[in-house]
């Protein structure tokens, strides 16, 4: 058994690397002091995205995207959870489930999204609705017969300040057994934005709410078949928690590496800090931990890769995003505490990092809730699901 990566994957992971720190690294500080970017910024970063090749990893060539697996995308995800300020979402990657449009919804909607020329953003969350979408009390009902009229609310719509159209989870004619997703342009009569919240975190794009009055759309914005949103909806947080847990082992990895270099460098007590106890224990237990959650995060990418048993990957897609997102808390806070007073500093990445990952345990599914899943498949499948992995 080989654990080596290729050379492929190498150039990849280098080519991640120097985008990560060349490209978008410098707009840290603007993203910080201004809680958020502006759209010369983000336009700019949007071009440079479709320089270096790195616009829609994870759609296919013949849709305008790079086509990359699970794993190649999580080589990437990894150099891009570096960066503050939630800048790695400048690399644009259309919502998963749009690889299930029709030929038509294609052209409209993912082929120029893919292309940088649009942005999509997904919207599921509502407020008496987070981690059981089957709450959702958003609704298309039936009109005439090819057109659907949405109402509803929706929380937490990630990026949807500069996204123009929105994936809409919703219940046909308020049944939670008929979960569907529609394409919602932002433009139409009815989408109306409700207000922006402000949150820990300083992000290149905003989580607005959106209220939806009477907008009515046709048979053509509906994505897949009634009845299949759940498992549409199911497929972007298998994607969206595996990004997350490559990002919180490269976030981890930054603050361990900033807070090394604080270590050797800072001079008490006549030699470098570093060389106390309590301080190189605690980078080595930094060390272990994201050396134990990398090997789980590769070791996973690369199994997903290799199975269709699309309830099994959402099996191990839960427990890195669970794994990743706890390690990363506990590493930051290590790395804060090893900077002292500069490491609550919001001038310092540490800071940044610690701050901007504190979400990673709520989103896409709070930790509670993806030991929920990890729990319920101990019961379906046996421990052996996880235990005898390998």
């Amino acid at each position: 058994m080989d654990f080596n990566l290729s050379q492929q994957h190498k150039a990849l992971q280098a080519k991640a690397r120097a985008f990560a720190d060349e490209v978008l690294l410098p707009y840290e500080m603007e993203c910080e002091d201004n809680d958020g970017l502006s759209v010369e910024s983000l336009r700019a970063i949007n071009q440079a995205v479709m320089d270096w090749e790195f616009n829609a990893l994870n759609h296919s060539k013949e849709d305008g995207g790079q086509g990359y697996t699970i794993f190649e995308q999580m080589l990437v995800d990894e150099q891009l959870g570096r960066v503050t300020g939630a800048i790695w979402d400048t690399v644009f990657r259309p919502s998963y489930p749009m690889k299930y449009a029709t030929p038509a919804q294609k052209a409209e909607y993912l082929i120029p999204t893919c292309q940088g020329k649009r942005r999509d953003c997904y919207a599921i969350t509502e407020a008496d609705a987070g981690s059981d979408p089957s709450q959702c009390t958003t609704r298309a009902d039936r009109v005439g017969t090819d057109r659907w009229r949405i109402n509803g609310e929706k929380w937490f719509v990630t990026v949807g300040d500069w996204a123009d159209y929105i994936l809409v989870h919703a219940h046909v004619d308020g049944d939670r057994e008929k979960p569907a997703v529609f394409f919602v342009d932002k433009n139409l009569p009815g989408v109306e934005l409700k207000r922006t919240p402000k949150y820990t975190h300083h992000f290149a794009y905003k989580h607005p709410e959106y209220i939806f009055r009477d907008v009515e759309v046709g048979d053509d914005k509906l994505l897949g078949q009634v009845g299949e949103g759940y498992e549409l909806t199911k497929d972007w947080f298998v994607e969206a928690r595996l990004g997350i847990a490559a990002r919180c082992v490269g976030g981890a990895i930054r603050a361990t590496e900033v807070a090394n270099d604080f270590a050797a460098g800072r001079i008490q007590f006549g030699k470098p800090i570093r060389d106390f106890q309590a301080i190189e224990f605690m980078l080595a237990d930094m060390a272990i931990e994201i050396m134990a959650a990398k090997t789980l995060l590769y070791r996973g990418c690369w199994e997903i890769d290799r199975s269709d048993d699309r309830r099994r990957n959402h099996a191990i897609a839960s427990a890195l995003k669970l794994h990743c997102s706890e390690m990363v808390g506990r590493v930051t806070d290590r790395a804060v505490q090893i900077l002292g007073g500069r490491g609550y500093m919001r001038e310092n990445p540490v800071e940044r990092l610690w701050r901007d990952t504190r979400v990673d345990r709520i989103w896409e599914g709070t930790s509670e809730i993806q030991r929920v899943i990890v729990s319920g498949q101990i019961k379906k499948r046996g421990l052996d699901i996880y235990t005898g992995w390998l």
